[in-house]
């Protein structure tokens, strides 16, 4: 159960490939010689990266610029997958929230239980049959550290990323004896954009230095994973030791000091803390 070696005609595909893990996936995957299907809504970067990864590696690289959390928009790109032969599928789009959940945008929060959650499920069941068929093939699908356990100020992102996390650890192990991996990347905090999209802006550069990762460290992590047919991968010993506790320690006990941190933290980054 590992990501097949690239074949001519058989691309891997990227969701939120326009930009931070998902564009670092793409450079990845393509050192590697695999040929891509890039995802995302923006058409102008697609169309940038495309280009550079074919000038750059050699391979081949088509664009399908999709609002995966318009489900008319995305049954499109299902209809498409199904038909095809893939050797590989990156669910890496998503959205962040954070605050309390009673001061959250409901807009806000429905398109980001929409994109984070169905349609990581309804890309991956348009893939797997085929994949099955075929005896090989591979999914990876991105979620959280903060998915390991209820995260106060977090509450509905994380949620999000814990349905990922047991989706995928499930259906890894229905597939045993397939030829057919589902790996679960849980990276703790990256350095990307998606605090300025997810209106999370108070928590960029937040915590500890030692626990931020660069995109691309998290990429290699995750195309790594991928080909041994992993289960799950958390990246770094200091996010695996967080994940863990988050699975372990007592919520009574650090439920309400997520609480507290919480709750100081914009007043903390104001005060250039």
């Amino acid at each position: 159960m590992a990501l097949p070696t690239p074949f001519p005609g058989r691309p891997v595909v990227v969701t939120g490939a326009s930009s931070g893990i998902g564009e670092a996936l793409a450079e990845e995957l393509a050192s590697r010689g695999h040929e891509l299907l890039l995802v995302a809504r923006r058409r102008d970067k697609l169309r940038t990266l495309a280009r550079r990864l074919r000038d750059a590696h050699g391979i081949s690289a088509e664009i399908r610029p999709t609002d995966l959390a318009d489900r008319d928009d995305r049954d499109d790109l299902v209809g498409e997958l199904a038909g095809r032969k893939v050797a590989g599928l990156c669910n890496n789009a998503g959205l962040g929230s954070f605050g309390r959940y009673l001061d959250t945008d409901p807009a806000h929060l429905v398109t980001m239980i929409e994109l984070n959650t169905a349609a990581v499920s309804h890309l991956t069941a348009a893939v797997l049959p085929g994949m099955v068929e075929r005896g090989a093939g591979a999914v990876l699908n991105v979620a959280s550290i903060l998915g390991h356990g209820p995260q106060p100020h977090n509450a509905a992102y994380a949620a999000t990323k814990a349905f990922t996390i047991t989706l995928s650890e499930a259906i890894h192990t229905e597939l045993a004896g397939t030829g057919v991996s589902v790996t679960v990347l849980s990276p703790g905090p990256v350095r990307t954009d998606i605090y300025a999209d997810s209106n999370a802006e108070a928590v960029r550069d937040a915590g500890p230095g030692f626990l931020w990762q660069e995109p691309a460290d998290v990429a290699r992590a995750g195309v790594d994973a991928m080909e041994r047919g992993a289960r799950t991968d958390v990246p770094g010993l200091a996010n695996a030791l967080a994940a863990a506790g988050a699975r372990f320690l007592p919520r009574t006990l650090s439920m309400p000091l997520q609480r507290i941190a919480g709750d100081a933290l914009p007043l903390l980054r104001r005060l250039g803390i």
